[in-house]
């Protein structure tokens, strides 16, 4: 079933949701800072000036009331610039917890607003009891697409971590929790489940569902359906109460199509004055990019689709990311014929890599070109042969090869102990990878995986690539021009966008994220840039390949 029609009404006994809570658990509880309270309420519309009676608020997660105290405030001055009754508000606002111990402080925090307010004692308690219930919002029979905001900041734990019994009810009633996926991921799917037309979910939350594998049913969910507004990054601010390490963002999702999205990095110096700046910006509709000391944000028009990553970067990288692939084929197309694989792995290479040219038959030898053999920017090979089981059709007879099935039965017993020989015993003496051989004699570009920047080198049809260098092969491109390409700061712009960077900046080059990289027709490239790029992939000259790259992609590259 397609996941935009498993958003229906799930519905559970409570006494079964209540067999859930174990008061010994953690609850993931991070209680947040009003002054970030007070950003989220402004950014999804919850403010006095509107006739708030008029809507419904829910709050998944309301803790002792860091969201649920404002938005009582904001309800109670909304009412009166309004005429409203407030006692008669029983229906503008849902709040969960799981707790009674939270619930109950909540109740109390908010009988005492309603007091001072002039509102009877018992209307105010009843009106307590209506908007905080104990139970799992998660598991809580709600009517879909019954309020109009949804606002909070989800429990922080991995679905892992949760009691089997609770973990099988939640992903029966969250599908697009899957693997080891949080649990604020259900929270979202559940939010988005409950907003009306032109309704509204802030929340603020780790961003890892945005560039994690777990994500991304959520990610297509919400692109399918929803629209991304706004972004705020938020991973060095002091967001919480309690000291946390959560990459926290506040994502802003609307029920309605998308268009512009609001995309906003902060730092360690963001404050309640910059979010009443980003507030203003944010509202103003004014000025398409801001940077201060404390943050940078831009407007961009629309957001990533499907249900593939969502790049990281600042908001100039987001959005210049977001230009090219609106403008640009990706470089793995089947219109150039091009290709981005992998070398290949063996599962053993102290018995699969040698040095030894005599070692077996000539033809079961392969030239293996490594990383290390790539330093340079030219192929340097090494010496080392890739010892070759595979011919084009499969596996070779090893009746065949004398020398290779000598050589092979004296490593028998330890190429039998590999995982990929134990799922397929009869063929015990295959590589993880099946050999391409067509792809020693082909030109190609070698990518390495681990670098700090693009490092294409090419190939002329000379090696076989180890696992630890990508390659590209293309029908259409000249490898020196489209070499020039990928040196430049345009590769590293998508790369570092989508992968996940290692310790001091190091960029992933691995295959799904230079499949990402968008690249002009080759046919659009006139003689004279054609032969300026191959020119700066001869000389390693990154920075002009990056000037004739900015000419033909006609947008200034952001600091990458």
């Amino acid at each position: 079933m397609p996941l935009d029609q498993q958003l229906t009404l799930f519905e559970v006994p409570v006494h079964a949701a209540e067999l859930l809570v174990d008061p010994g658990a953690d609850y993931g509880e991070v209680f947040t800072r009003r002054w970030v309270v007070d950003l989220i309420l402004d950014l999804v519309g919850y403010t006095s000036d509107k006739d708030l009676a008029a809507s419904r608020l829910v709050e998944p997660s309301c803790g002792t009331g860091a969201f649920l105290v404002p938005v009582v405030e904001r309800l109670i001055a909304s009412c009166i610039a309004h005429g409203r009754d407030v006692s008669e508000m029983s229906d503008a606002i849902r709040a969960f917890d799981l707790l009674e111990a939270n619930a109950g402080r909540a109740r109390k925090a908010v009988v005492n607003l309603l007091v001072d307010s002039s509102v009877d004692v018992t209307d105010a308690e009843a009106l307590a009891e209506e908007w905080v219930t104990t139970g799992d919002f998660l598991l809580s029979s709600q009517e879909p697409e019954a309020a109009d905001y949804v606002v909070g900041n989800p429990p922080y734990i991995r679905l892992e971590n949760v009691p089997r019994r609770t973990m099988e009810a939640y992903r029966l009633a969250c599908p697009t929790m899957r693997g080891r996926a949080d649990i604020y991921v259900g929270f979202i799917e559940r939010g988005l489940s409950l907003l009306k037309p032109g309704g509204v979910l802030g929340f603020i939350c780790a961003d890892r569902w945005m560039r994690n594998q777990y994500g991304e049913d959520l990610r297509r969910l919400v692109t399918s359906r929803f629209a991304v507004e706004t972004i705020v990054s938020m991973h060095d601010v002091d967001a919480f109460e309690d000291d946390v390490s959560a990459y926290p963002a506040i994502t802003v999702l609307r029920n309605g199509r998308q268009a512009v999205t609001n995309v906003v990095d902060t730092n360690e110096t963001f404050t309640d004055r910059s979010a009443a700046k980003v507030r203003s910006w944010v509202n103003s509709g004014r000025r398409r990019t801001v940077s201060t000391s404390s943050y940078e944000a831009t407007r961009m028009d629309g957001w990533f689709e499907g249900g593939d990553l969502w790049p990281t970067g600042s908001p100039a990288q987001l959005a210049a990311i977001s230009e090219l692939e609106s403008r640009f084929p990706p470089l793995q197309d089947p219109a150039t014929g091009t290709r981005v694989g992998i070398g290949v792995a063996t599962g053993c290479d102290d018995v699969f890599i040698t040095s030894d040219p005599d070692l077996v038959e000539d033809d079961r030898l392969l030239p293996l070109l490594r990383a290390a053999d790539t330093v340079s920017g030219s192929p340097e090979w090494s010496g080392s042969f890739l010892v070759n089981p595979w011919n084009g059709t499969g596996l070779v007879g090893l009746d065949r090869y004398p020398r290779l099935k000598r050589y092979l039965n004296a490593h028998e017993r330890r190429l039998r102990s590999r995982h990929v020989a134990q799922q397929r015993p009869n063929v015990w003496y295959r590589t993880i990878d099946r050999v391409d051989q067509n792809l020693t004699g082909r030109s190609k570009l070698l990518m390495p995986d681990m670098k700090a920047s693009a490092h294409p080198v090419l190939d002329d049809g000379h090696y076989y690539p180890h696992h630890n260098l990508y390659f590209i092969v293309s029908d259409s491109w000249d490898m020196e021009v489209l070499g020039g390409l990928l040196l430049s700061d345009f590769a590293n712009l998508f790369v570092g966008g989508y992968c996940v960077r290692m310790r001091g900046g190091t960029y992933r080059f691995q295959a799904q994220y230079l499949r990402r990289i968008r690249v002009p027709d080759p046919t659009s490239i006139g003689a004279r840039d054609r032969k300026a790029l191959a020119a700066a992939f001869k000389t390693r000259d990154a920075e002009r390949a990056t000037g004739v790259a900015t000419r033909l992609y006609g947008l200034e590259l952001p600091a990458v």
